[in-house]
């Protein structure tokens, strides 16, 4: 990981990315809940937001370190116990770490629905040849399907020697149809004359902001089990909604057509689940972020909700039955 110097004086984002050898995943994770509680007793820090990898599309690890100050964030990057516990990390690592500042005062900082964060050593004497290149690649990446925000810090003396740029697209596929596109490959090929080198490392996030339990910084819960209690949340939700506001109200005294309907469905059940999934991984830390390696306890929690998906099968095919019978 890059040491760091003075930076300008304003609230900033540590924006790490970094590649763990795929046997060594645990002992990252187990590595990281470690940092994560000594920056959390840093002064003026504010929070840690801990992106695992989500193959195929983000290799990486993304951790973002939220400082009210850059004077407090390099005083961390700088610290002795980082320092420390970078250099026990090192094993575990594939390659090099990216580790940038960057200004919260502007848009553009992550996470988004999908980002990249592009790295680019730029040849002595070319920034101004950069700069103008930069220009025409941002025009160009507006105009891509999905396109949402676009950031563009120039280097720091002595925090990144690299141009860092973060690219927001509102989806995954949206931000690959603009990565391998004809148009921003040709350009890529014209920024070569005044470019030492550059990399693109894409970032995804998915139902993590409902899963905020744990320690300070604490990687997210495994996927599938976020999925699991997304799922134990929305399946009541969406059929709830359905019978007592649906067809009773918007479709039977509104007269709404069903794809308008569904629509106003849709938005009512976010705004419920943004509520419900929080609450309910609150009450199931205990199998969403087990202390250590747990399989008897990830089966425990695994069959609990299971139980919990046959209650609702049986509870609401009752009440369709007996009660409710939309068909």
């Amino acid at each position: 990981m890059n040491d760091a110097g003075p930076a300008k004086a304003s609230g900033v984002t540590v924006v790490t990315q970094t590649r763990v050898a795929p046997d060594k995943a645990d002992a990252f994770a187990r590595w990281q809940q470690k940092i994560s509680e000594a920056v959390a007793a840093q002064p003026v820090f504010i929070k840690e937001t801990v992106m695992p990898p989500g193959p195929p599309a983000q290799l990486d690890w993304v951790i973002l370190q939220r400082f009210a100050s850059s004077e407090a964030a390099v005083a961390w990057l700088r610290s002795d116990e980082r320092q420390r516990l970078v250099a026990e990390a090192q094993p575990m690592l594939v390659g090099q770490d990216d580790v940038h500042l960057v200004d919260d005062s502007q848009a553009g900082v992550l996470p988004a629905p999908a980002s990249a964060v592009i790295s680019t050593r730029i040849k002595p004497g070319q920034e101004n040849a950069y700069r103008q290149w930069e220009r025409k690649i941002a025009a160009a990446q507006a105009r891509s399907p999905g396109f949402q925000g676009y950031r563009f810090e120039p280097p720091v003396p002595g925090v990144q020697d690299d141009w860092l740029t973060i690219l927001k697209f509102d989806s995954e596929a949206n931000l690959q149809i603009w990565l391998n596109s004809p148009e921003r490959k040709t350009l890529l090929a014209e920024a070569a004359a005044f470019t030492d080198e550059f990399h693109a490392r894409i970032v995804r996030t998915g139902f993590d902001q409902w899963f905020q339990v744990g320690g300070a910084g604490a990687a997210p819960p495994p996927r599938w089990k976020q999925n699991m209690i997304v799922l134990l949340m929305l399946y009541p939700v969406v059929f709830l909604i359905t019978a007592w506001f649906e067809h009773p109200f918007l479709v039977g005294h509104l007269k709404m057509s069903h794809w308008s309907a569904l629509f106003l469905d849709n938005v009512l059940s976010v705004l419920v689940l943004s509520v419900l999934t929080p609450w309910a991984s609150r009450r199931l830390e205990w199998w969403l972020r087990p202390a250590g390696d747990d399989l008897k306890r990830d089966i425990t929690g695994a069959a609990l909700v299971l139980g919990l998906y046959a209650l609702c099968l049986l509870a609401f095919g009752q009440y369709e039955t007996h009660v409710w019978r939309p068909w």
